[in-house]
């Protein structure tokens, strides 16, 4: 019985994120109300406070729901082996984009949840904390490039990771508002990129 009981509780709470991801999507963070969650969900206020204290642990919630799906589709590419290139790698992390930011995809709260970072610093520690661990990701795949010889001994695996990871809120902007970027486009580009020589000679 205990065990039916935490089931039905993980469906509505499973319920009243997808009901506030819908009202993120449709309105935007900033416009959606709580009494747009509880429409939207069919639940009274009580009801959806009983799991989430406040608008913003919503937020959080869903935010951890698609950066958790990202870092753990990640985490088992970087840590794949045999290790992925580098191009292949880029592709088919942009395709886990794709597939998470249609027209439903909770990635798309991704741009919206930036800009709340930017003023709310209670959001901006979550967000920071999530890109954060993505980030260290690309580094820790940058390390092991370096220690299987495909890239120099001396790579600055930090910066690198840094670089990498740039690509990606970049990739995502273009295909929410352009829709002219393709996983296999960001491949192309990342190969083209790494050609030895267009870069600086090494004083």
């Amino acid at each position: 019985m205990p065990r039916v009981s935490e089931e039905h509780l993980e469906r509505r709470r499973h319920q009243i994120l997808e009901a506030a991801r819908t009202c993120f999507i449709r309105k935007g963070i900033h416009a959606t109300s709580m009494q747009d969650v509880f429409a939207e969900a069919g639940l009274s206020a009580g009801a959806v406070y009983r799991y989430f204290k406040s608008k913003n642990e919503i937020i959080e919630a869903n935010i951890a729901t698609v950066i958790g799906d990202l870092r753990t589709f990640f985490t088992v590419l970087a840590d794949s082996d045999p290790l992925l290139p580098i191009d292949e790698m880029a592709e088919r992390f942009a395709s886990r984009v794709v597939a998470l930011s249609g027209e439903d995809g909770p990635l798309r709260l991704a741009p919206q949840a930036w800009a709340l970072a930017t003023h709310d610093p209670e959001i901006a520690a979550y967000v920071a904390d999530n890109v954060a661990g993505l980030r260290d990701t690309w580094t820790r795949y940058i390390r092991r490039l370096v220690g299987a010889g495909l890239l120099p001994a001396d790579t600055d695996a930090v910066a690198a990771g840094k670089t990498l990871f740039a690509l990606f809120p970049g990739f995502l902007i273009q295909r929410l508002l352009l829709d002219d970027f393709t996983a296999e486009d960001m491949r192309r580009g990342v190969r083209a990129l790494t050609r030895e020589s267009m870069l600086t000679p090494a004083s």
